[in-house]
């Protein structure tokens, strides 16, 4: 896992919010391969919001969020291919790897989009990871004269945090892929 260090002000375009940071090379080439390895043998399901299926593809690990009950729940353990990522993730949110309690691993095939959302309140911070293929992460707020807007382009095998205002005030969305794409997303619980 790349190091995590303090952003500096040449990490990000100047006027992406506050809270958010960017990580290039969060993952070298080899273990991004490993990681697509492992990811290509689990059982992805639809994606399912009040009775719609989403064109993305999920798995969750530690707690998974049942969007029908508004409810989270208990899911399978992380896996031990996930712990050295967590660790990373972690790294760059400023805690404990076991601060990270859940993962929501995102499988996008060609055509496949999530819309505009903000992660639910139950979460604090937001990290994650992006392989196999970029895509523009899009960020927006209203205003009293409609939205601001801000993008940027996820490369493969980089990292985000979305904290402070990036997490609270600003929702997120990624337009639909043109490849394969994988994101692994950890979070830790609001205190």
């Amino acid at each position: 896992m790349a190091k995590a260090t303090q952003a500096s002000l040449f990490d990000l375009p100047p006027d992406l919010p506050e809270g958010f940071l960017y990580r290039p090379e969060f993952v070298s080439p080899t273990q991004e391969r490993g990681l697509v390895a492992w990811l290509d043998t689990l059982p992805f399901k639809a994606f399912q919001f009040h009775g719609f299926e989403g064109r993305r593809q999920v798995a969750s690990f530690g707690w998974q969020y049942d969007f029908s009950r508004s409810h989270l729940l208990k899911a399978d353990d992380i896996p031990p291919e996930l712990l050295p990522l967590r660790e990373g993730a972690a790294g760059l949110a400023g805690h404990k790897p076991e601060d990270l309690q859940q993962v929501l691993i995102n499988k996008y095939e060609a055509g496949a989009p999530i819309g505009w959302h903000r992660d639910r309140p139950v979460f604090a911070e937001v990290v994650g990871v992006s392989l196999l293929a970029p895509c523009t992460f899009r960020l927006r707020r209203r205003t009293p004269d409609g939205f601001e807007r801000k993008s940027m382009i996820l490369e493969p095998r980089s990292a985000y945090l979305l904290s402070g205002a990036a997490r609270t005030e600003w929702e997120h969305s990624i337009p639909p892929v043109d490849r394969l794409r994988y994101s692994i997303t950890f979070r830790n619980f609001r205190g």
